[in-house]
């Protein structure tokens, strides 16, 4: 019998129901569903089509007896630790095992406990999915953390590797001209040992031939020999290879390190957003991605939040538009409840159809007229003063400027509804 390739049981889960898959078939597109949720969706639809990719498909349904295999163990590994659980927690108003875990209040729950709940199915999640939903977000930030570390890492190396590369190349180079120093010293010594020769021999020959050669012999006793100390020194540079080193790189590294004045916070982004690795960029995607419902994620308007918001002093960000055909941006008070349509509380300015606009709910939009697309929008929160002001920085033209007293903390956020480019937070010059 063929082996079972394992895979993560964030894998075996159907994306309708959210839970381990049960009779599962695959479609043509390779996406796989439960066979009852996948007929439940299609009950009243014309067109067959894959509710993830949108491909069209066919009543055909094989099982995928592979992934059927692999979430059976699942489900009997977990029957099995459920039953020789010898000490299970129970809740402390009812005595019962708890089972759910509430996103909002950090709670464990029975199932007493849900009934009591107004809204029972807001933000509840079991257990396990909970606590894997928390353990997988820790183990992508540290990914991230160890992923942005590494970088600083490789450039100290490099910068070290430079830094004895050019030593090395000093101390060749400071070999090399002392070599050829006493080479030339030999050559001189060797020059001078010749002279003595010759004057020996005139000194020995007869009076009249010394006498006749006398101009000759003097001439070569003036000899001078090279000033030794005047060899440039062949001691190594120490000054220019330590001097403020720490200094130095920490100035290179700065051309490596971007500073953001406003990073995105993925625990509020809509579903359909796609957030880029450094939480500065955004972009609309085909597909709505299974995240845990909790109470800061935007579940209507397809907005993300900053991750840091304001109550005092002047702000400022700069947001790239670039060819988005459908974006938001503006400030979004702290209070404002995220789910479902926001009718209050927030201030922007956006394009949509050829048309700009600006926005402070319930009150109607405000038409912008502009001479040329601007490719970025300058934010310049003064909280103080109760300003929010809109800018394009290329042509230094004004889209729109609130005045609003703000009473609680205000943050920025972007809303993105175009799949083909990004919304990006431009870094600043450190």
């Amino acid at each position: 019998m063929a082996s079972i390739v394992s895979l993560p049981e964030g894998n075996l889960s159907c994306s309708v129901c959210r839970d381990i898959f049960r009779d599962p078939v695959i479609l043509s597109c390779r996406h796989s569903f439960c066979k009852v949720c996948l007929l439940e969706l299609w009950k009243h639809k014309e067109v067959l089509e894959c509710p993830l990719c949108r491909r069209r498909s066919s009543l055909a349904l094989p099982i995928d007896l592979n992934l059927k295999r692999q979430c059976e163990a699942v489900l009997q590994e977990r029957s099995r630790e459920d039953t020789t659980e010898v000490s299970e927690v129970l809740c402390n108003l009812h005595n019962e095992k708890l089972k759910l875990f509430c996103l909002e209040d950090q709670q464990l729950l029975c199932l007493k406990c849900k009934a009591l709940k107004k809204n029972t199915n807001d933000g509840l999640c079991q257990i396990d999915k909970a606590a894997k939903n928390y353990k997988s977000q820790a183990q992508h930030t540290e990914k991230q953390i160890k992923k942005q570390f590494e970088k600083l890492h490789q450039f100290l190396r490099d910068e070290e590797a430079e830094s004895i590369a050019a030593l090395r190349e000093e101390d060749e180079q400071k070999n090399k001209t002392v070599k050829e120093k006493i080479e030339e010293m030999c050559r001189e010594m060797s020059s001078l040992s010749e002279t003595i020769s010759a004057i020996e021999e005139d000194l020995r020959g007869e009076d009249i031939s010394f006498l006749q050669n006398y101009k000759v012999t003097v001439k070569r006793t003036q000899y001078t020999m090279p000033d030794l100390e005047s060899v440039s020194g062949p001691l190594i540079n120490v000054a220019k290879h330590l001097g403020n080193l720490q200094f130095k790189v920490w100035e290179k590294m700065q051309e490596i390190v971007q500073y953001t004045p406003v990073t995105l916070d993925p625990n509020t982004a809509h579903p359909r957003l796609r957030l880029s690795e450094d939480l500065t960029s955004v972009r609309d995607s085909d597909a709505i991605q299974w995240l845990p419902v909790n109470p800061e994620r935007f579940d209507h308007l397809q907005f993300v939040l900053a991750s840091e918001g304001f109550n005092s002093g002047t702000h400022s960000w700069l947001v790239e538009v670039g060819e988005s055909e459908n974006w938001t941006i503006g400030v979004i008070t702290d209070s404002v409840q995220r789910s479902g349509l926001i009718k209050s509380g927030y201030w922007s300015v956006g394009y949509y159809e050829g048309k700009y606009w600006a926005l402070f709910p319930p009150g109607p939009p405000t038409d912008i007229t502009l001479r040329q697309n601007p490719k970025q929008i300058r934010v310049h929160l003064d909280c103080d003063r109760g300003k929010l002001s809109f800018s394009d920085p290329d042509n230094k033209t004004r889209l729109h400027t609130f005045t609003q007293h703000f009473t609680e903390r205000v943050s920025p956020f972007i809303g993105n509804y175009c799949e083909l480019h990004s919304l990006k937070i431009l870094p600043l010059k450190v």
